[in-house]
């Protein structure tokens, strides 16, 4: 009696081999710390078959992709202005605290980000 198979172990095992490949892509991205973590993510098996005209073969091809999270949004904020002797349009990163000064768990606050800008008022 012939063992019967899954349509996963056809093409030598190829067919489980993308399978597992993107289920690893979905693990590496769940457990990523820059992705939502409770949103879910998809793994989609399409398997194409085309017989032939004849109906004696049929060619299978198979495809396994997942959707994956992107990166969660980074976010920060900038005053903007202009340097009244120049004209010079500025900005300046926001910090959390003054530059110099130490924080509670002994960090001390770097000077901010300068944006350059082209033009002027």
């Amino acid at each position: 009696m012939v063992e019967t198979k899954s349509i996963l172990e056809m093409a030598q095992g190829a067919i489980m081999e993308q399978v597992n490949v993107e289920v690893g892509k979905i693990v590496d991205n769940i457990l990523d710390v820059n992705t939502e973590a409770k949103k879910k993510r998809t793994l989609t098996l399409t398997v194409d078959f085309v017989p032939s005209s004849d109906r004696t073969q049929v060619a299978i091809n198979a495809t396994a992709k997942s959707k994956l999270l992107p990166n969660n949004a980074v976010q920060t904020t900038i005053y903007v202005g202009a340097d009244s002797s120049t004209g010079e349009i500025q900005s300046v990163e926001m910090v959390p605290q003054v530059p110099g000064q130490q924080s509670f768990d002994g960090t001390i606050q770097e000077e901010p980000k300068i944006l350059k800008i082209a033009g002027g008022m």
